[in-house]
């Protein structure tokens, strides 16, 4: 299988006043095509700020990060843009739905970045396979948390990618959906063929995923395949 996300020697601090908090030291590891993969940690341990370097959403102090055989650092803002509205998903614990726009439309706002003629023809079926055909004209203050994260889902997968995110899929939700969410969610990354990143502090769902990683303090503790 070939590589699809390289980490070489990641850094990032971030300054406040005169301090400088350094919150990822020396990380490096690799993700192959249609893995899933769980990143676990303690809250402050740089989960999230390893998700969004490795999503191109920030930039590292140091290293190197290669996505889908391209060195991030070697892109502009709208370049990077432009990577990740055609190979990367992302699903978010805050779902981050645009209020404004009905169920059907979230699920269609990638696939109408691309220029897709047939986006809502896409965007209904990925909605009817996450259980809301019901709720097409919805928007997301209509719906429960369950029912918004199944649409983030739903968007996730809109666009095709290559590769998805998702930070803390289910924090906002009660256990019994977010083991439903997270079920949709790798059923659909299954039959997409896609790479599955998992941001989590829940042992459980990351004994789902082939490969952890555990940090500690912006420290890699352990990189290694689940016992099942």
């Amino acid at each position: 299988m070939a590589k699809i996300l390289n980490v070489h020697h990641l850094e990032k601090t971030y300054s406040s006043g005169s301090k400088k908090l350094t919150v990822l030291h020396d990380i490096s590891f690799d993700i192959e095509e249609r893995e899933t993969f769980a990143i676990v940690g303690p809250s402050g341990s740089g989960k999230t700020t390893l998700l969004g370097l490795c999503a191109g959403l920030d930039r590292p102090d140091g290293g190197k990060i290669e996505l889908c055989g391209t060195n991030l650092s070697s892109l502009t803002e709208d370049e990077r843009a432009v990577l990740r509205n055609r190979n990367i998903g992302f699903v978010f614990q805050d779902f981050q739905l645009l209020p404004t726009l009905t169920a059907l439309e979230n699920v269609a706002v990638p696939l109408e970045l691309q220029g897709a003629k047939n986006a809502l023809q896409i965007s209904r079926k990925l909605l009817e396979k996450v259980g809301l055909g019901d709720r097409f004209d919805h928007y997301p203050s209509q719906l429960s948390g369950g029912e918004q994260q199944r649409v983030a889902v739903a968007r996730a997968f809109s666009n095709r990618p290559s590769i998805l995110f998702a930070d803390e899929p289910t924090g906002n939700l009660d256990a019994e959906t977010g083991e439903k969410v997270i079920e949709l969610l790798f059923e659909l990354n299954k039959e997409h063929g896609t790479t599955l990143v998992i941001v989590t502090h829940d042992l459980e769902l990351a004994q789902k995923t082939q490969k952890i990683l555990r940090l500690k303090g912006g420290r890699i503790l352990e990189n290694s395949t689940p016992a099942v």
